[in-house]
């Protein structure tokens, strides 16, 4: 089976994909291409830089000791996406200390991802950004505009013809609260959820309209600039916060909480030959 880990700045998202395990609920709110296997497990956990290789392994068996499973006999193959240098250092050295017969893809320069990168320096693209670009290009083929809403909110542009474009970066609910609360005495943290009108009549709720209200207005923004180029494209999101913000937008079509796992899972099969589950 196939365990795959996307680090982004603030969290790391986990997944596990096989097709026959004991127990296993169906894929959880995941879109699966027809006769490919499912995301059996996934987990959510804070990205740690300070982390050693001995402590991710630990984590790693923990987490699969909580439904049941061993690393060690379960495992048998790992694929990273990592926007996280250090940590990405710290995973080879586990994966290579631990784990050193699996099957190991970890996406950056020189990895096959089967999908043209037509930046203008593709080593500048995140390999979470690509893994989201050719986990939508299987599940939505044809032109697509995949927006990741984590610590930044992130655009990405698939070609009809499967080419990696480009997109557009802007900075994420997180750092914008951040920043709010930073700046301003006076504001509080506040627990994100939709408030009862668009008019806030408390601070609490001025807050989470703004917050909610006005990114979803930004991604229909953006999008609606991208499919001014583009043309007719199908909208994807997908990250953290995708299940808050998305309801709220006019474009976006479909969500997809596990894509960059998909689109990870992907390049690792066109990376080692054989199925890795």
């Amino acid at each position: 089976m196939l365990l795959a880990m996307d680090v982004g700045n603030t969290e790391t998202v986990i997944g596990l994909f096989g097709p026959e395990l004991p127990d296993a609920p169906e894929a959880m709110g995941f879109a699966r291409a027809s006769g490919e296997h499912g995301l059996a497990f996934h987990w959510r956990i804070s990205t740690v830089s300070e982390r050693t290789p001995d402590e991710h392994a630990m984590v790693l068996t923990q987490l699969l000791d909580l439904e049941g499973l061993d690393l060690r006999s379960e495992i048998t193959a790992m694929a990273i996406s990592s926007s996280a240098p250090t940590v990405t250092t710290q995973l080879r050295r586990m994966a290579n200390r631990w784990f050193s017969e699996l099957d190991l893809t970890v996406i950056g320069p020189g990895t096959k991802t089967g999908m043209p990168i037509l930046y203008d320096n593709p080593r500048e693209v995140g390999a979470d950004r690509i893994a989201d670009a050719v986990g939508a290009y299987d599940l939505y083929p044809g032109a697509s505009i995949v927006v990741d809403m984590g610590t930044a909110t992130v655009f990405d542009v698939v070609s009809a013809k499967g080419e990696y474009l480009g997109g557009a970066i802007s900075p994420g609910v997180a750092i914008s609260l951040e920043a709010l609360y930073t700046h301003a005495s006076a504001l509080r943290s506040v627990e994100l959820v939709r408030p009862r009108s668009v008019i806030g009549r408390s601070t609490v709720e001025s807050i989470q309209a703004g917050v909610l209200y006005g990114f979803a207005a930004q991604v229909d923004g953006v999008v609606e600039r991208i499919l001014e180029e583009l043309g007719q494209a199908t909208v994807i999101a997908t990250g953290g916060l995708a299940g808050l913000i998305a309801p709220h937008t006019k474009h976006v079509q479909h969500v997809e909480p596990w894509l960059t796992l998909h689109g990870l899972r992907i390049v690792h099969e066109r990376n080692h030959s054989g199925d890795a589950s």
